[in-house]
């Protein structure tokens, strides 16, 4: 038997998860599947979303943020809080990455042990396990 993940989902794939969208790989597809592994979320997503909403860079993702509380119970997903020492990791890192989201995903990853589920080839240059 496979030694089950501990996932971290980027916001896009957070979103395309929920929203059943086909650009989910079917590596993180079956991955999410699998109820051994730990699937969760980070407040910085949350964040993101609504932030991208708010200026309209989002289209259908209003309707994810008003039911968010019963998306998390539905999916069995878990919440890693953000702690200073997440904070302290994702201004640190030096690389040329600016995003703060992506940024503070990857020092949550990092910190926590987690396997980063992202489709973006930027977070190549953190130092995390990645998949796709």
């Amino acid at each position: 038997m496979a030694t089950p993940f501990r996932l971290l989902l980027d916001t896009h794939a957070l979103i395309w998860c929920w929203t059943g969208d086909r650009r989910l790989s079917p590596v993180a597809l079956e991955l999410l599947a699998d109820p051994a592994n730990e699937i969760l979320i980070s407040p910085a997503s949350v964040w993101e979303m609504r932030t991208k909403a708010r200026l309209g860079r989002l289209g259908g993702v209003p309707n994810l943020l008003e039911s968010f509380a019963n998306l998390i119970r539905r999916s069995g997903f878990r919440v890693v809080d953000i702690n200073w020492q997440h904070a302290y990791a994702a201004a640190a890192f030096e690389v040329e990455h600016q995003d703060p989201f992506d940024r503070m995903l990857a020092a949550q990853a990092s910190i926590e042990g987690l396997t980063l589920v992202t489709a973006d080839p930027a977070m190549n240059q953190f130092d995390i396990a990645r998949l796709w």
